[in-house]
């Protein structure tokens, strides 16, 4: 295979290179992702369960004798036959994990007293019905399964769907159904990309209308959520994955490669791997190790793409230009491995997420530690932030006046209602007023 070298470059006050410009700018849904993905949505507003499957034939390469996408138990029990011992307890453990964070995450309704005896608060309600997409094209994300639906479990969430694509044999991986069995999926359903978010947003016959979609997916996935956006409420935009690596020189040259190659390789090609770093020393060194390490994976080919033209090694003059540059960088995922990372870290203020110090590879936030991998990418991560349990609940402020509170607050109902012209308004409290 062609060597492939990702390009060092240098990043200073005096001039902002155009290649590190142009890296940090990514929309966050590809180019003729929209148009293609409005065509898909439109066609299965109007022929619902027909078009799905024919989406799913043409998308998903299922079979043409694929006609009931739901799941059922038998399928079920015939996946957990078929996953390993040490995968299954893997599972359990980060299915602990997560469910404990989640629990941790868990905001309590409460109240405040209002001055005239009344009181004031919140409550915190689950959602009714919520979907999941769990990929399965490049990658089969078993992960995604637990990284979702558990926390719509632990926040109470009644109806849990997920969708995910199936095979050429009209199968869905059974990794990833043991893992939505594990997580409280209620309902699964064999049918990926733009048509399970369309399925999901619009509802058919076969797949009841949700009233939120979370998890990632690929530049078609990502367009598609967009698209829906107001027909049901979404997290994030959540699309190809990211990673930067702020590093010193006394960062281990392998492990900064194997990190920045742990994203690179999820198989779309758009992903973006940067590393930043005070070192050119260290970043020579993790050019080479990129290339050595490349040769001992399975997904070659994707890695080479992102390593060809998603990938830079920038050297700064100093830390805080590079954390000048990954805050402008705004990564889904961020470590620090730098002297007095927890100090630096403090200072990252745009990222989905930040995995402090040389023990922390990206990895066991994807997989392990409990907060959920499902988080904001294409720059995103400046204003939204990752999945947490309380994406599964909707919060309810209460307000519960007295007289005495009325009283003290009419003259501000009146002064807005006339200002605003909205004379019912204001006559909705000095009516109760009256003598």
């Amino acid at each position: 295979m062609k060597k492939t070298e990702a390009p060092i470059l240098k990043y200073s006050a005096k001039g902002r290179s155009v290649k590190i410009e142009d890296f940090l700018f990514r929309p966050p849904v590809e180019k003729g992702a929209d148009e293609i993905a409005r065509k898909v949505l439109a066609d299965i507003q109007k022929r619902g369960d027909s078009a799905v499957l024919k989406y799913a034939r043409q998308f998903d390469r299922a079979p043409s004798t694929l006609v009931k996408l739901r799941v059922n138990k038998a399928e079920i029990v015939t996946a957990k036959k078929m996953v390993d011992a040490p995968f299954k307890k893997a599972a359990k453990e980060a299915h602990k994990r997560i469910a404990q964070f989640a629990v941790a995450g868990l905001r309590e309704d409460w109240k405040m007293p209002a001055p005239q005896g009344g009181w004031l608060g919140e409550k915190f309600v689950p959602l009714d019905r919520v979907g999941a997409y769990i990929p399965a094209g490049a990658a089969p994300l078993a992960s995604t399964a637990l990284m979702t639906l558990t926390l719509a479990q632990v926040a109470g969430v009644e109806e849990r769907v997920a969708c995910t694509p199936a095979g050429r044999e009209g199968k869905v991986n059974p990794y990833i159904l043991y893992a939505l069995d594990l997580a409280g999926a209620t309902e699964i359903y064999k049918v990926g990309g733009i048509q399970a978010i369309g399925a999901m947003a619009y509802g058919t016959k076969m797949i009841q209308k949700v009233q939120k979609i979370v998890g990632p997916g690929g530049p078609y996935v990502t367009a598609a959520k967009r698209l829906v956006y107001g027909e049901v409420a979404l997290d994030m935009i959540a699309g190809p994955s990211e990673i930067a690596v702020l590093a010193d020189e006394f960062a281990d040259p392998a492990h900064v490669a194997a990190d920045l190659l742990s994203q690179a390789e999820h198989g779309t090609g758009s992903e973006k791997a940067l590393l930043v770093t005070t070192s050119e020393k260290l970043a020579k060194a993790v050019r080479v190790e990129l290339e050595e390490q490349t040769q001992t994976l399975t997904r070659k080919k994707p890695i080479a793409k992102v390593l060809a033209r998603g990938c830079i090694l920038v050297v700064v003059p100093d830390i805080e230009k590079g954390i000048e540059l990954c805050n402008r960088f705004a990564p889904e995922h961020m470590e620090v491995i730098v002297k007095g990372a927890e100090r630096v870290a403090k200072k990252i203020t745009t990222a989905g997420a930040i995995f402090i110090g040389p023990w922390t590879p990206e990895a066991v936030g994807d997989f392990a530690a409990g907060p959920s991998h499902v988080l904001p990418t294409g720059g995103t991560a400046a204003f939204f932030s990752g999945l947490t349990v309380e994406d599964f609940r909707r919060r309810v402020s209460l307000i519960h006046f007295k007289k005495g509170d009325l009283e003290e607050t009419a003259s501000v109902v009146e002064a807005f209602g006339r200002v605003e012209t909205l004379d019912a308004h204001a006559r909705s409290a000095s009516i109760r007023l009256e003598k």
